[in-house]
């Protein structure tokens, strides 16, 4: 072996898409490879004791391993060269890894639920640069072809190349525009981004929208204009559960192509039964709330509801879906650090937990736990997050009774974590 390159035996994975391996009492992460492997590997960096390497020859291949579709840079593809089925396991693993190692917690690896691969993802952002829209590669400001990720459904691409070409000259003015679907692909929403220092006044209207698409709009600081269509997309009972819908037909989610939502066309729903089923008592707290998505549900099920929401694009949605439900149903537009601390302890029964990566700052945290609700239902799209938090949970009490994930986004490291606890 030259000094740049290891043969390693991969043991494990971990957080972020790469695996880990050891040589001469060094930890190695190893991206491109799978649990079991024999590899040869190129050194990227070292950080202190820890090295990064990628695969340049597989020695003795997993029976799980599958050649990439594209550029595992495109679109996050980290776990691309693992066979599908098989990406749930390694996920799996992901999850009890980081309750040991950060919460002190053994937990069996959770079940893990699937997604396919093709055409899952109800939201995407693409950048502009010219004449294409992409993504970036990672770790660059270079464009990549997203349609060769598989992840957008077929169609989405073209309407989006209409759409900027129907702006003509205007189109210089864009640099970046997000589309928005609903599950069945009915509505679907441009949402154009323009340059610093551009103006909505510069753009030209769309007149006529291309097909495949229900609206466009645009937006420059925190301004925001509709160019034609609709600027709304709306999720229903029918399209959004899989297998048969938990709450009444009429309950409807609407939303803005620029607020947050789960990403996930076939999970979504099995998502927001999920949390359903954990749900107990009358009275729930949404924390982080985005535009509804569980509060909608809870209200629909008839649960007293109290969502809190510090987003003002996803905030104007939530009051928007709020008014539109026959049950109770609250809105505090505020942050959780602002919100929680003046909500009287004991007036909830089960608080439902959904933040950004980063998990509950300190504060929210503790104003969690000051509430006293008996059951706490935990969201989370980051492992390592919900670990840390989950420790500070048990050291007030709470005991952790289930956990479950979902593969909201297949094919890379992602994975949407549901954890119960009972206090």
């Amino acid at each position: 072996m030259t000094d740049d390159v290891l043969e390693l035996t991969v043991e494990r994975p971990v957080a972020g898409g790469r695996m880990l391996a050891r040589q001469d009492g060094r930890v190695v992460l190893v991206s491109g490879a799978i649990p079991g492997e024999r590899v040869r590997a190129r050194i990227e960096r070292q950080v202190k004791k820890t090295i990064f390497a990628s695969v340049l020859e597989v020695l003795e291949a997993s029976p799980h391993r599958r050649a990439p579709f594209c550029d595992p840079r495109c679109g996050g593809l980290a776990y691309a060269h693992i066979a599908i089925a098989h990406q749930p396991v390694i996920k799996a693993d992901v999850v009890a890894d980081a309750f040991r190692r950060l919460a002190g917690v053994q937990v069996p690896p959770p079940i893990v639920w699937p997604s396919p691969e093709e055409g899952y993802r109800l939201r995407a952002r693409l950048h502009l640069k010219g004449a294409a829209a992409g993504f970036f590669l990672e770790g660059s400001h270079s464009l990549c072809d997203a349609s060769a990720t598989r992840q957008l459904r077929d169609g989405v691409l073209p309407a989006v190349d209409a759409v900027l070409t129907a702006l003509g000259p205007a189109r210089a003015l864009c640099d970046a525009v997000t589309v928005s679907e609903n599950v069945d692909g009915t509505e679907s929403v441009c949402h154009l981004e323009l340059n610093e220092g551009a103006r909505l006044g510069q753009l030209d209207r769309v007149v006529v929208l291309p097909d495949g698409v229900t609206g466009v709009t645009a937006q420059a600081g925190r301004r925001m204009i509709v160019l034609a269509g609709q600027p709304t997309i709306t999720e229903r009972p029918s399209s959004l559960f899989r297998n048969g819908s938990p709450i009444d037909a009429a309950t409807k989610w609407t939303r803005s192509a620029a607020a947050f939502f789960q990403g996930n066309r076939f999970l979504t729903g099995d998502l927001v039964a999920h949390v359903l089923a954990n749900v107990q008592g009358h009275r729930a707290l949404d924390a982080y709330a985005g535009v509804g998505l569980f509060a909608v549900a809870l209200a629909a099920r008839g649960l007293a509801v109290t969502a809190v929401e510090g987003d003002e694009v996803s905030g104007e949605d939530l009051q928007a879906n709020a008014s539109a439900s026959t049950g109770v149903f609250e809105v505090i537009h505020a942050s959780v650090e602002e919100a929680l601390p003046v909500i009287a302890p004991g007036g909830v029964d089960t608080l439902v937990l959904d933040p950004p990566r980063t998990g509950a700052s300190p504060q929210a945290l503790a104003a969690v736990i000051r509430l006293k609700a008996p059951r706490l239902v935990y969201v989370s799209c980051d492992p390592a997050t919900l670990a840390r938090d989950a420790k500070g949970l048990g050291a007030a009490g709470y005991q952790m009774t289930s956990v479950t994930g979902f593969d909201l986004f297949p094919n890379t490291p992602h994975i949407e974590t549901v954890a119960v606890f009972d206090r």
